[in-house]
């Protein structure tokens, strides 16, 4: 992970699903910061008006609609940057939607459906880029960021299948980080993993609860992840975990998971339904949204909007400490629940 990589003022951002949530607060602020964006998503009017609001501001913006879970259309859209730009400097493979409700509800369309997007657009845009940064010559190093999730370490219920395409992304992006560096490819391999995010991500995801699906607290804002997956852009990091919250989960699970698993059965299901009925139970699962440019979602709790957590994880000297107190508070938290 020794790679040399440019300032962000002087880079091309590849961003997928940049027209919401996580991917369009970490388009805002690539631009803001000075690098040239090719936006990806689906939703062509919404790119079109996040290509028009970067360029009004004095930014440099390339708008190129592209269905992640189609590999031709990958390519094409690692063909487009090339093309305007002569390359691209970072990829961000942040694309992804759910499905809600109980496996055994679900159909085995939408399961493979979640999989073509979460796990295979993934694939399709890391690979491309690996061949681009392996094929580049430069004294520069390409970096690569996958956006997981916390449950990419630990898995919920209501969203197993999701669950399941995190858990696989981050075998893939393992694997492939080994790969590359044994052959001596020049990039940073980088997975981040979000905590629950005020996104409109539920309101996109496939529903099949009859109530209006939530997440489960502590919620961060989009940019608190955005400024993690950007700080991947201009420094070689392994993983980065967005939340304090998210990662005492992750610690109770390994240090108590037989007991965890116990407390999330009742719990979880509890916290990721709202006292409504649905609104559009299919979201935008098979198709884009609205040319809005929505970055916060409709939660109604409070919402962090920053990590103290995530911020001093980044800081070499004190990673080790902060893992030590993480686990201590996820015990405590465990041993008070149960007496």
């Amino acid at each position: 992970m020794g790679a040399r990589l440019k300032r962000l003022r002087d880079q091309v951002v590849v961003v997928t699903g940049a027209s919401s949530g996580i991917g369009l607060a970490t388009a805002r602020l690539a631009a803001r910061d000075g690098a040239r964006v090719v936006l990806v998503s689906r939703n062509g009017p919404a790119l079109d008006r996040l290509a028009d609001e970067i360029r009004a501001a004095g930014g440099d913006a390339l708008a190129v609609p592209t269905d992640v879970g189609d590999e031709g259309q990958v390519a094409a859209a690692a063909r487009a940057a090339i093309g305007r730009y002569g390359g691209f400097d970072t990829w961000v493979n942040n694309a992804g939607t759910s499905v809600i409700g109980e496996m055994l509800n679900v159909s085995t369309a939408d399961h493979r459906r979640l999989f073509e997007t979460n796990f295979w657009g993934t694939v399709y845009g890391s690979l491309e880029a690996a061949r681009h940064f392996r094929d580049r010559r430069g004294r520069y190093a390409g970096a690569l960021v996958n956006v997981g999730s916390i449950l990419s370490d630990r898995a919920i219920p209501m969203q197993g299948m999701y669950c399941a395409t995190k858990h696989a992304m981050k075998g893939f992006t393992d694997a492939l980080r080994m790969e590359l560096e044994h052959a001596g490819v020049p990039v940073s391999v980088s997975l981040v993993k979000p905590s629950s995010t005020d996104t409109p991500f539920t309101s996109h995801a496939r529903n099949y609860m009859a109530e209006q699906p939530s997440l489960p607290p502590p919620l961060y804002r989009p940019d608190v992840v955005a400024r993690a997956i950007l700080h991947c852009a201009e420094t070689p990091e392994r993983d980065v975990t967005v939340g304090g919250g998210g990662k005492a989960i992750v610690l109770a699970g390994r240090l108590a998971p037989r007991l965890t698993d116990r407390m999330m059965e009742p719990v979880i299901p509890y916290f990721q339904r709202k006292d409504e009925p649905a609104r559009t139970p299919e979201g935008t699962f098979y198709g884009p949204s609205g040319p809005e440019l929505e970055e916060r979602g409709d939660y109604r709790g409070p919402v962090r909007g920053s990590s103290l957590y995530t911020a001093a994880s980044l800081h070499p000297l004190v990673t080790g400490l902060l893992a030590v107190g993480a686990g201590v508070t996820a015990v405590a938290l465990l041993g008070g629940r149960r007496g």
